[in-house]
């Protein structure tokens, strides 16, 4: 049987998108139980009117339940403030204050259930000047810092995926569990707020450091001298990455590897300090070494001489690699989809994440059944403000 850490759990999810579904996708993942309140007919945005057949929607909200209920009435939040006692966790990534305005804020939900844990994430914070500006991933990049970081100097562009919402699903999991710790130590009811803006600086920490040690704003070659690092073609058109850091057996290695040892004793590369230094004057010899042969090759060679390198891969070389199909990262859906499981194992074992999204109020009869009689159930069919498709 597999460990299911929050097995238990019931968390009660208000939002949309990628930052906070990504991460009660992984709180899913580990256990909980959760429950996402949408609206009715289409449901959350980011199912693109394609219901559960959406791809982004399956890879962030496979296993969860879905309650579509019409939080513009009355009776709506009635509903969801009664099922709120039935839950341990209530996150949402609304507005700052749109929830508090419903009656569903922080202190209500605590009013509800002395014990609860309750989450906001937003884009900029709950407070200060920006609180009220709307934030996407992008949003995120370029506030952040990370679009000069990852880009040319002076010629900042946009990055290839994203990476600012999904830190961010991370950070929510991250804040949830240590919430639900505090609670279970303290009995007390757990209020926890991070944003985009906040779970970005997380991936800024280097960037941070190198701004101090150059003395300027770093771009994207900056770290390069330092990390001694290299992305190669090699003569079969792929490419290799190498990252040697400041280990000088490492760079031996790599001479040996490349069979350049006269590089060892060359004052410009000979130690860490003067191979920073002329970390530029570099990278041309190496990549003219690596040119001489195809990837097999520098692979065997590289592996033989321990040096660290990888494959550059795309997606679908990523997924397919023999590594990660043993460490069985994804679920390879039968339409080919690949859901993503927890990156975690727990004595070895890596939780499975069910592979079904719910249609928008596959679930709505029966969460509202939790607290309301059968025939108000009907009633707020008949009027709307339940919803099954």
């Amino acid at each position: 049987m597999q460990h299911k850490p929050l097995d238990g759990i019931r968390i009660l999810e208000i939002g949309g998108y990628i930052s906070l579904p990504f991460g009660t996708s992984m709180l899913c993942g580990l256990g909980a139980e959760v429950v996402k309140v949408e609206k009715p007919v289409f449901g959350e945005d980011f199912r693109r009117r394609m219901n559960e057949e959406s791809p982004y929607f399956r890879q962030y909200n496979a296993g969860k339940r879905s309650l579509s209920v019409d939080l513009k009435t009355a009776e709506g939040i009635e509903l969801v403030k009664a099922l709120v006692p039935r839950f341990d966790v209530v996150l949402e990534n609304l507005r700052p204050g749109k929830l508090a305005a419903m009656g569903l804020g922080p202190e209500d939900c605590r009013a509800l259930r002395p014990d609860v844990v309750y989450g906001s994430v937003t884009g900029f914070g709950s407070t200060g000047p920006l609180a009220d500006r709307p934030a996407y991933d992008t949003i995120g990049h370029a506030f952040g810092g990370l679009y000069s970081l990852f880009s040319d100097e002076g010629r900042p562009q946009l990055a290839g995926g994203l990476s600012a919402d999904l830190v961010t699903g991370l950070t929510t999991a991250a804040g949830v569990l240590a919430a639900l710790v505090g609670r279970l130590k303290t009995g007390q009811p757990q209020r926890m707020e991070t944003s985009i803006m906040e779970a970005v600086s997380t991936l800024t920490a280097d960037g941070i450091t190198q701004a101090f040690e150059l003395g300027h704003d770093p771009s994207r070659t900056s770290r390069h001298p330092q990390a001694q690092n290299f992305c190669v073609p090699t003569s079969s058109g792929e490419y290799l990455a190498v990252h040697l850091s400041s280990s000088q057996k490492f760079w031996q290695s790599l001479c040996r590897a490349l069979e350049r040892t006269d590089l060892l004793e060359d004052p410009r590369f000979a130690e860490y300090r003067p191979r920073e230094a002329n970390y530029f004057e570099l990278v041309p010899i190496v990549e003219a070494e690596f040119a001489r042969k195809p990837k097999e090759h520098w692979e065997r060679v590289l592996t033989e001489h321990d040096v660290p390198f990888a494959p550059v891969l795309s997606m679908t070389g990523y997924l397919d690699h023999p590594q990660m199909r043993h460490l069985g990262i994804a679920d390879h859906q039968p339409d080919g989809l690949a859901l993503l499981r927890p990156p975690w194992t727990f004595d070895g074992a890596r939780p499975d994440r069910s592979p079904v999204a719910p249609k928008v109020g596959a679930d709505s009869r029966a969460v509202a059944s939790e607290v309301l009689a059968a025939d108000d159930v009907e009633k707020l069919f008949a009027t709307g403000v339940l919803y099954e498709s």
